[in-house]
């Protein structure tokens, strides 16, 4: 068993705890790179069907070649998709304009738990990995939220040699993160491995790709002539540059990204 067949199986076997444990849960599909492995090895773990809605946030500034794969996938692949979105904040016209930070907080989050309270869900499935954030490498597998899915950073329950904690009171909403321990070479190896189609925009154009995915206004493309998978891969085994260093909202504040987080963000 290599690398890649070990983090597979542990995702796998987190997927079916997480479906086994927890009484209503759903993926949450970004439509980035590491939310197209996540539904991947969805579909691996319960052989070719996804047996629990896929959410996407639709915050309505989204790459346009973002929402054209959604649609296009879901039709292809039969997946039972539930497309969320804050209507009020759309309504009052929230964007970027006022604010990343807020906007995200309106438009993800609020969208988010928007979904999961009309849903009654226990427990959201996300692809979120240590290695990209330093906010995330704080958090569990099987991370535990409040009722209305905030997230207490510094009240998390030990998971020592694989042995994660399922059994919470009632009322607690629960974050599932199979692919914690990947790192952004993993996936892209990954994808490699299984032909996994992504969105072109990761793919050079006129020497900038995207390297990260959000809405267009607070994402930037990055200086790359990766046109390929494995020139991807040969990029990222020399880069120094950070994988979210197109991500405007990271850059609001030094705390802008937990402060999101905590509050129930993605």
């Amino acid at each position: 068993m290599n690398d890649l067949d070990a983090l597979e199986s542990q995702s796998i076997y987190i997927l079916r705890e997480a479906f086994n444990r927890l009484d209503k849960i759903a993926l949450l599909w970004s439509i980035g790179k590491d939310s197209n492995v996540l539904l991947w090895l969805v579909r691996k773990a319960f052989l070719g069907h996804v047996p629990f809605p896929v959410i996407h946030v639709d915050t309505h500034h989204k790459i346009p070649e973002m929402i054209e794969f959604r649609d296009r996938v879901a039709r292809e692949w039969n997946l039972p998709l539930l497309i969320g979105q804050n209507d009020a904040a759309l309504a009052e016209g929230m964007g970027p304009h006022r604010g990343r930070v807020e906007c995200c907080s309106a438009l993800k989050t609020e969208g988010l738990k928007q979904v999961i309270a009309d849903h009654k869900l226990t427990g959201v499935i996300a692809g979120i990995r240590r290695d990209e954030e330093g906010t995330r490498a704080k958090e569990r597998v099987f991370s535990p939220r409040s009722e209305t899915a905030e997230w207490d950073v510094k009240d998390q329950p030990p998971e020592f040699w694989g042995q994660f904690k399922t059994d919470f009171p009632a009322g607690t909403h629960i974050r599932i993160h199979p692919l914690l321990a990947w790192t952004e070479l993993d996936v892209w190896r990954y994808i490699r491995r299984e032909s996994i189609p992504v969105v072109n925009l990761y793919f050079s154009k006129n020497g900038k790709r995207y390297r990260s995915l959000g809405c267009a206004p607070c994402t930037s493309p990055i200086d790359s002539t990766a046109s390929s998978v494995d020139e991807i891969i040969e990029e990222l085994e020399t880069t120094r540059i950070s994988e979210r260093s197109g991500r405007a909202q990271d850059r609001e504040s030094e705390d802008a990204f937990e402060r999101l987080r905590t509050g129930g963000y993605m």
